[in-house]
């Protein structure tokens, strides 16, 4: 059976319905969702995540026990027609939406009781094994579209007069860890400036200010932008994609990777935290479907078609809800 087929056949049509999102805390998972939900081209309502000690439990049940009061006190009805969730720790209410009638789309793997969801989207690198309501895509979704990107390219024209190749470089750092090493930030950038006409780079939450620091000193006077994350003012993270000719990302944000691949620009990884098997498994799924190429080859790499697997989950549930079918692709 066609992944999805078996959420095409139970939502009957019934578009008309509300959409919520359950958006956890942490930018990255919310941004399954919301990338997802944002390309339905419908309505929808974002419902902020809390969650009290009971969410680090595996909640065998359809709960909202994992849902701190203030969280909780916004699942009311009139109930949605359709909830898209991300991270185990709203698959139980997601669940338990399910079960006052929602159709659910979840993101990542939900924990337990993967058959109670209508569709699940899955990225490759976890192996997901092969079931009716399971989608498996390339990375994760996110909310870079080529409309987002488009915008970026407008609200920046100054980038667009740095010098090129224009070379973004997107820094990540440990999720839980001190911050990404000066040393291995300076490594990346010496790779890449020789091969650069201009640098634009930044880093994120993760990275911490000793690796901030380090760039600033080693980029000054070098043609391009920096952005510190924290630094006040708009954020040039969109247009540093929509206008790179190559985009190099540090291995161990899968957000960032496949936000990355939204573009038509060669992606190149930058190493993997020790022991990660499952980044080690998405830069071996990118590699191997031609998405990416590890920094060594810089600034060689194939031409690619932007990855667009937020616009075909998207695409999905729209067949699946208006024809009552479910694409594959």
């Amino acid at each position: 059976m066609c992944p999805g087929a078996r959420y095409g056949a139970r939502m009957n049509g019934q578009a008309g319905e509300e959409v919520w999102v359950l958006a956890d805390p942490r930018a990255g998972t919310a941004a399954q969702a919301l990338g997802i939900a944002e390309r339905l081209g419908w309505p929808f309502r974002t419902l902020p995540l809390e969650w009290s000690a009971l969410a680090g439990l595996p909640l065998a049940w359809p709960s909202l026990a994992g849902l701190a009061p203030a969280a909780r006190g916004l699942i009311a009805p009139p109930w949605p027609g359709l909830v898209i969730s991300a991270g185990r720790r709203s698959a139980p209410v997601s669940r338990w939406l399910r079960r006052r009638g929602a159709r659910t789309v979840h993101c990542m793997r939900p924990g337990l009781a993967a058959d109670d969801f209508d569709l699940l989207v899955i990225g490759r690198h976890d192996d997901p094994a092969p079931a009716p309501n399971i989608l498996p895509i390339l990375g994760a979704t996110h909310r870079i579209s080529p409309a987002v990107l488009a915008v970026a390219r407008a609200e920046w024209p100054g980038l667009e007069a740095l010098p090129r190749p224009r070379v973004a470089v997107l820094l990540g750092g440990a999720v839980r860890g001190e911050g990404l090493d000066p040393g291995e930030a300076l490594g990346i950038i010496e790779r890449v400036i020789p091969g650069a006409g201009s640098i634009l780079a930044t880093t994120s939450r993760r990275s911490g200010t000793a690796a901030g620091e380090a760039l600033a000193g080693r980029l000054e006077g070098v043609p391009g932008h920096l952005h510190r994350w924290g630094t006040p003012g708009p954020n040039p993270y969109a247009a540093f994609l929509a206008l790179a000719d190559a985009v190099v990302v540090s291995g161990d944000s899968v957000s960032m990777l496949s936000e990355a691949l939204a573009t038509a620009a060669p992606v190149f990884i930058a190493g993997a935290p020790p022991g990660a098997r499952r980044h080690r498994a998405l830069h071996a799924s990118l590699i191997a479907a031609g998405q990416a190429v590890p920094l060594d080859h810089f600034p060689h790499a194939p031409s690619r078609p932007p990855l667009d697997e937020s616009g075909r989950v998207a695409g999905i549930l729209r067949a699946s809800l208006l024809r009552g079918i479910a694409a594959c692709g």
